[in-house]
């Protein structure tokens, strides 16, 4: 196969490793810590942690929230959750403290990243083309700048920034992804670590997911094996194979020695409902995907394809067929979901970052002029606007601004933070000192054509969770409605039993109002409903009746609308007076 890129060892000058760093670093601190829970994986994932935490055996094993079954993923991230809420108690905010881990997986996933791009980055087919007197760059150096290039893409994909920093089992599910391409391209070069490592992840895939990830992603590895010459397929598969399977079953083997009651059916319907939902292709699913899988993986997808049809011949080479195998087995399993999810979306920018990295290269200076304008106009936009919006919070001008800023969080009032301001001018500065740098130097390293879609993706995040996260935190808690009704709660009520509550709201509730839920057939004494616009009370009984003790909703949301009705005993001769002349009900 002859060589597709022709680079002089100017192009491939890496990127300053502090740079780099900084950039990492800021990306994945913005939005993790100084907040709320939010509506609704935000809540839900935190809450199964904040059970576990409160909670015995029967909650680490069996995940569940405050009662209610949670078999959509395995426990593993939950569990890692729960300890960082322990260990730093007393230290951060328990939801804080949770996040850490959201962290952590973040940093697995950029780390694995990389060096999967770099390892590539060396082999001998993808070099560029050797010049009669030399001038071409270092195998190393070359690994290394596409190394950068990778990393570049994924933080610069928008579905990265809000996902990428939930306290959810998909973050755990996304490390694995990049940890089962590390270890397939590892694989190649030293098939026993290679093996250790894809087998690991896969193992840890099925404890944060279902069996259907794991089966997916054991499927990709088969074809990724058998399909590439330069894998060793028999001691691979002997060696990675029998590693998933034996951590995959570490926990439902634990499960069921400790919990032989419950496990069976916890397990058998964390099990089924994986496999309920999918099958075959529904319309609305693929079209939901169509229209917002392609804004999710920007600009991952674009330079992926162009990967592809710009290495012709090289379909059975590794830094095709490893990244292209595990994306699409990832997409697959995006368009056999029977409901409309973006949740599974964010697995397929590991893949799909490895793959583009190596479509840099042979990228031509139109198009890498295209993508940089591009960057460089939509991101300032974007990043003007919201200073102009938090402009207009506190100073109340331009008026229009601040009259729809009213209507869509009405109650909230903006308060300077001069931190916040601080760490946005730095930012902002920091944005327009690279672009001067780009338009003036007209650098021609390969990673020129995504360093201003990163550091945009980045300037946009940082100015969210700055000047507006006092807003988007106000407009995605329940706080203060939980506050609301844990002050009209009974100071002896027995529990509260739930109606029509989501996941998300009994979590938030459950945090913020320290109440208690049922946790099975309990007879409580306070009923919880979400209701909708017309409603029915309780039906009262002959001993007592149902009060309505608090209604309301969150000011952002007019949707959603909250009742709490309180169980009244009746009196002696009330009791009787009711009993003689029964209510005709209409």
């Amino acid at each position: 196969m002859r060589p597709v890129v022709r680079l002089s060892a100017s192009a491939t000058r890496a990127l300053p490793r502090s740079a780099l760093l900084a950039l990492c670093v800021i990306y994945a601190a913005s939005g993790l810590f100084g907040r709320d829970p939010w509506k609704n994986e935000d809540a839900i994932g935190f809450g199964v942690m904040w059970t576990m935490v409160n909670g015995g055996i029967h909650d680490w094993l069996l995940p569940n929230l405050f009662g209610k079954v949670i078999t959509t993923s395995g426990p593993l991230v939950y569990w890692l959750g729960a300890w960082a809420i322990r260990l730093l108690d007393g230290w951060v905010d328990p939801s804080d403290a949770s996040r850490v881990v959201t962290g952590m997986f973040f940093t697995c996933t950029c780390a694995f990243v990389w060096y999967g791009s770099y390892l590539l980055g060396r082999r001998a087919e993808v070099q560029p083309f050797k010049f009669v007197f030399g001038g071409e760059p270092e195998p190393r150096d070359y690994g290394r700048t596409l190394a950068d290039g990778a990393l570049l893409i994924l933080l610069a994909s928008f579905g990265l920034a809000e996902r990428g920093h939930e306290t959810t089992p998909e973050v755990g599910q996304l490390a694995c992804v990049a940890m089962v391409v590390y270890g397939l391209i590892r694989s190649i070069d030293k098939p026993i670590q290679g093996s250790l490592w894809w087998g690991v992840a896969l193992g840890l895939a099925s404890l944060c997911a279902d069996p259907v990830m794991s089966i997916t992603l054991m499927l990709a590895v088969l074809v990724a094996v058998f399909y590439c010459r330069e894998l060793h397929t028999a001691k691979t598969l002997a060696i990675g194979v029998p590693l998933a399977l034996t951590l995959s079953l570490l926990w439902p083997l634990v499960a069921l020695w400790s919990l032989p009651a419950e496990a069976p059916g916890y397990l058998k319907s964390w099990a089924l409902d994986s496999f309920n939902d999918i099958g075959a292709p529904v319309a609305r699913v693929f079209f939901y995907a169509l229209k917002n899988l392609p804004l999710f993986t920007w600009p991952a997808w674009p330079l992926a394809i162009w990967s592809l049809y710009s290495w012709p011949g090289f379909r059975r080479a590794p830094h095709v067929v490893i990244p292209v195998c595990v994306a699409a087995a990832l997409l697959l399993l995006v368009l056999l979901q029977s409901h409309q999810s973006n949740l599974l979306f964010l697995l397929l920018l590991p893949p799909l970052a490895v793959l583009a990295s190596f479509g840099l290269p042979t990228l031509k200076r139109g198009a890498v002029n295209a993508i940089d304008w591009f960057a460089l106009l939509s991101f300032t936009i974007v990043g003007g606007f919201i200073w102009l919006v938090w402009i207009a919070g506190l100073t109340g001008y331009p008026h229009s601004i601040a009259g729809n800023l009213a209507r869509l969080v009405p109650g909230f009032k903006l308060e300077f933070n001069p931190g916040a301001l601080v760490a946005a001018l730095l930012v902002t500065l920091s944005w327009i000192l690279l672009v001067q740098w780009r338009l003036a130097r007209h650098p021609k390293v390969l990673w020129r054509s995504v360093v201003l879609s990163s550091a945009g993706t980045t300037l946009t995040w940082v100015l969210l969770m700055t000047l507006w996260l006092p807003i988007v935190n106000y407009g995605r808690t329940y706080r203060d409605v939980a506050t609301q009704i844990a002050t009209h709660l009974p100071a002896d009520y027995t529990c509260i039993s739930p109606v029509r509550l989501g996941d998300a709201q009994l979590a938030s509730f459950a945090y913020f109002g320290n109440m208690h839920f049922a946790a099975g057939d309990e007879d409580c004494d306070v009923i919880l409903r979400q209701d909708p616009a017309e409603f029915n009370p309780p039906t009262s009984q002959s001993s007592f009746t149902w009060t309505l003790a608090w209604e309301g909703r969150r000011p952002a949301d007019r949707d959603e609308r909250f009742r709490l009705f309180i169980r009244t005993e009746r009196h002696p001769a009330e009791h009787q007076s009711a009993t003689r002349h029964p209510v005709k009900r209409r």
